[in-house]
């Protein structure tokens, strides 16, 4: 997959770039704090519709601007191209011109369109598949479940078209069914109000398991060669997943769920939250039946990470029949020569890839011979070097 042209308008820190793009790798360099990951995010909205630094659509826009528009045209293994575009328009109680909020807070109401045609997200990952690896990935074994949740929702949505939709729908049904159990502890509302609810949290919610724990069986092989690629005297890498409604023999999961709501009703309804559901689950890295976050090194864990990324990459070749863009955020610092090299040697097989960097010293030099280089200021993008 490539990107042969990108449009950013009001974008972040951004007011207007254009750019054209070659193949092969392009290296972003730039002091911290200058654009360098904006650029990157603009990439990730572009291929899944949402960007995974924001909490709201709002935050895209530059301060002082009403809309952001990316525009990106992008050709697949066969040549053919896709021009895909994002616009995001700001609603009443964002920050506009003259407000003296801060960049980019508030609101914001989002259009999608595909060679100009309204669409939804799904058809954004159907057409720019990405993996990013990003300084917070470094936290995904021993940081929040959340983080390891929404890695790996996003390989799902990316994988099966109908996931985007039924992941939006279960987080509005967990967030009305909070509201309803505060307002049942409350005295404000009956608890057969709840039936509604529990049924889409059983339904949507059963989707999302049974999806997520297909995707770790896909990834199960891709994974453990990555990792034996990268660190062949260790035990295999294996993902676990795990679930607060396990089912029991004969149950499935839409059982499993509805017997647990059941058994913990009272105290749902005590603490005014739901406390069941794949909203709560986690996946636990693990080699030697061991979780990785409580007895691997810093390194060992390292080396999990980027086996995970590089299983991603493989599972997306696989299931789209062509290579996702892969997006790499400042993370060559963050390892050794040895896992550099591994990192390299795949970039050197991928169509494009975009690495930021604050200096070319933290990268391979043969990275940075092959590579189109490009100097990040703010608010600015130029080439200054490559070999394209």
């Amino acid at each position: 997959m490539l990107v042969d042209r990108l449009t950013l308008t009001s974008f972040r820190s951004y007011a207007a770039i254009d750019a054209t793009f070659p193949d092969g790798p392009q290296v972003i360099v730039g002091d911290n704090a200058t654009g360098k990951t904006n650029l990157l995010e603009s990439l990730v909205v572009l291929g899944t519709g949402r960007s995974h630094r924001a909490a709201a659509d709002g935050e895209l826009i530059a301060w002082g601007a009403e809309f952001c528009r990316l525009e990106a045209s992008v050709a697949d293994s066969g040549g053919t191209k896709t021009l895909l575009e994002v616009i995001v328009e700001r609603t009443a109680g964002g920050a506009g011109a003259g407000s003296g909020s801060v960049s980019g807070s508030g609101g914001g109401r989002k259009r999608i369109q595909v060679n100009g045609v309204g669409r939804r997200a799904t058809a954004l990952a159907a057409a720019l598949p990405v993996v990013l690896f990003a300084p917070e990935d470094m936290l995904l074994i021993s940081g929040s479940p959340a983080l390891r949740r929404a890695s790996l929702d996003t390989l799902v949505a990316q994988t099966m078209p109908a996931a985007g939709a039924t992941l939006s729908t279960y987080a509005r049904a967990i967030t009305q069914r909070n509201n309803l159990l505060r307002a049942i502890r409350e005295n404000a509302a009956a608890p057969d109000e709840l039936r509604f609810w529990d049924e889409v949290v059983i339904d949507e919610g059963a989707r999302i398991v049974d999806w997520r724990r297909d995707i770790l069986a896909r990834l199960a092989e891709p994974l453990a060669a990555a990792h034996l690629e990268i660190a062949p005297a260790e035990e295999r890498l294996e993902l676990r997943y795990v679930t607060n409604a396990e089912p029991q023999v004969t149950e499935t999961t839409r059982d499993a769920l509805r017997r647990r709501l059941s058994e913990t009703a009272d105290k749902e309804q005590w603490n005014g939250a739901t406390l069941i559901g794949p909203h709560r689950d986690d996946i636990v890295f693990a080699s030697a039946a061991r979780d990785l976050a409580g007895f691997a090194s810093r390194g060992q864990q390292r080396t999990a990470i980027l086996a995970f990324k590089l299983a991603q990459l493989d599972l997306l070749r696989g299931a789209l029949g062509q290579a996702p863009l892969l997006l790499l955020d400042d993370v060559f610092s963050e390892l050794d020569p040895s896992r550099r090299a591994h990192l390299v040697r795949r970039i050197g097989e991928l169509p494009q890839a975009f690495v930021t960097t604050t200096t070319t010293d933290d990268l391979d030099p043969q990275l940075v011979a092959a590579a189109t280089v490009w100097q990040v200021t703010p608010g600015r993008l130029a080439r200054v070097g490559g070999s394209a």
